[in-house]
C-alpha cells in the first residue's frame, strides 16, 4: 500500500490550495453575504486549466485523474462552499455525462466550451415530483420529424443560468419504467425554454440553482446523449462519481471549520488561559481533526478505485455519506468552540454549517446512500 500523492497530483493540490486562499477566500464572506455569482474566480480557474482538469487534453482539458480533480476541489470548497459547488457541478454533473457517453462529434462539440469556462456545466435530474425517485421522471421527450420535443420540469438545477447547454433526462419511451428514459442534451436559449433563478435558499449562496421549464422545446434527434433508454443506468453511474466528490468537499469544508476553530481556541481566553488548554475543547478539535483524515482518506481511495478501473459503486457512497455527515458535525463543533461569536456572522463558522448541510441531501440523500450501501452488502 502507497498512500503518497504522484508529483502531479501534489502540483495540483498546492495550485488549487494557493490559489483558492490567496483569490477565493478573500471574497467568501461577501458572495455570501450578497448571493454574487463568482464569474471573475470561474474565469481565473477557467485560466489556470481547473475548469476540464479531468478532461483529456484532445478536448480541451488538462488531463489529469480524477483523483487530481478532488484534491483540487476539496481546497477549493474550503475557501468558498458556494464556489466549491459551482466547480463540482461543473465537472461532476456537466462534463461528465458527456466526457463518458457523447459521441465524437458531441465530445468535440461541447467539451471544448466547457473545459474553456465559455460555458458552464450543467445537469437536469430532480423535478418536483421525482427527488430521492428519479425513475418517477415526468418530463417527456418526444421523436418527431426528426427532433426530440420535449416538456416538462425541473427544479434544484445548479448553473444552467450560465450554461450554454444542460444535459436532462427525459421519458423517451413510456411505458417501460427506468428503461424508458434517456439523457438528451438541450441548448438553452433556444424557443420554450425557460431557465429561472428565484430560490432563496439556507446556504451556498452564490452557487446558481435554478428552475427548468420546457415548452415544446424541439432539439435535433442527434442530441440523444448515449444509448437510448439508459439514461437511468448512465446518471447513475455519473452520480457514482460525483459522490466521491461530495465526499471531497465536505471534506474542505470541515477542514476550514477545523482551521476556525483550532485558532480560535489559541487566542480565546478564558479563566485565566486559553479554551484550547480545556479538555472540553481539546477532544473536540482531536475529534473533528481524526473524521476529516478519515473522511478525506475515504475520498481518495474512491478515486482512486474509479482511475484505476475498478468498481467503486460501494466506496463512492462510503465516502459521501461519511464526508457530508462528518462536514455538518464539524461545523457544529466549530460554532460551539466559537460560543456566542460562533453564532454571529462576524465569524465563518456558521456559514461552514449552512453550506454543509445540502452535502446530505444533494447527490443522494444520506438516506438514499444508506440503501445504495445496504444494497451493496446484499441487501
Amino acid at each position: 500500500m502507497d498512500f503518497t500523492l504522484t508529483d502531479d497530483q501534489r502540483m495540483i493540490r498546492e495550485m488549487a490550495r494557493d490559489f483558492s486562499q490567496a483569490e477565493i477566500a478573500p471574497q467568501a464572506a461577501e458572495i455570501d453575504r450578497t448571493g454574487a455569482f463568482p464569474a471573475d474566480i470561474l474565469k481565473k480557474m477557467s485560466e489556470l486549466g481547473l475548469m476540464g482538469l479531468p478532461i483529456a487534453e484532445e478536448y480541451g482539458g488538462a488531463g489529469a485523474d480524477y483523483t487530481s480533480y478532488c484534491l483540487a476541489l476539496e481546497e477549493i470548497t474550503r475557501a468558498c462552499g458556494s464556489t466549491g459547488l459551482t466547480y463540482e457541478a461543473h465537472i461532476s454533473l456537466g462534463c461528465m455525462p458527456i466526457y463518458y457517453y457523447g459521441t465524437e462529434e458531441q465530445k468535440r462539440e461541447y467539451l471544448p466550451m466547457l473545459c474553456s469556462g465559455e460555458s458552464l456545466g450543467s445537469f437536469g435530474l430532480t423535478e418536483p415530483n421525482a427527488g430521492s425517485d428519479a425513475g418517477g421522471t415526468q418530463t417527456t421527450a418526444t421523436l418527431s420529424d426528426g427532433e426530440w420535443v420535449v416538456n416538462g420540469s425541473k427544479c434544484f438545477i445548479t448553473n444552467a443560468a450560465y450554461a450554454k447547454f444542460v444535459t436532462i433526462t427525459a421519458v423517451t419511451d413510456k411505458g417501460k419504467g427506468t428503461r424508458g428514459i434517456s439523457d438528451i442534451i438541450v441548448p438553452t436559449g433556444i424557443p420554450g425554454f425557460k431557465v429561472r433563478a428565484a430560490y432563496e435558499k439556507l446556504g451556498l449562496h452564490g452557487s446558481n440553482t435554478t428552475e427548468l421549464f420546457f415548452d415544446d422545446v424541439r432539439v435535433p434527434e442527434k442530441n440523444l446523449l448515449g444509448v437510448r433508454g439508459e439514461g437511468f443506468k448512465q446518471f447513475l453511474a455519473v452520480l457514482d462519481g460525483g459522490r466521491i466528490a461530495i465526499g471531497a468537499m465536505g471534506v474542505g469544508i470541515a477542514q476550514a471549520g477545523l482551521d476556525a476553530a483550532l485558532k480560535y481556541a489559541k487566542e480565546r481566553v478564558q479563566f485565566g488561559q486559553p479554551i484550547g488548554k480545556f479538555q472540553a475543547v481539546q477532544f473536540k478539535l482531536a475529534d473533528m481533526a481524526m473524521n476529516i483524515e478519515l473522511a478525506r482518506n475515504m475520498y481518495l481511495k474512491a478515486a482512486w478505485l474509479k482511475d484505476t478501473g475498478r468498481p467503486y459503486t460501494q466506496e463512492a457512497g462510503y465516502a459521501k455519506l461519511f464526508g457530508s455527515e462528518m462536514a455538518t458535525k464539524a461545523a457544529l463543533d466549530a460554532i460551539q468552540i466559537h460560543g456566542g461569536y460562533g453564532y454571529i456572522k462576524e465569524f465563518p463558522v456558521e456559514r461552514y454549517l449552512r453550506d454543509a448541510k445540502l452535502l446530505e441531501i444533494g447527490e443522494g440523500t444520506s438516506e438514499i446512500i444508506r440503501l445504495v450501501i445496504a444494497r451493496g452488502l446484499g441487501l
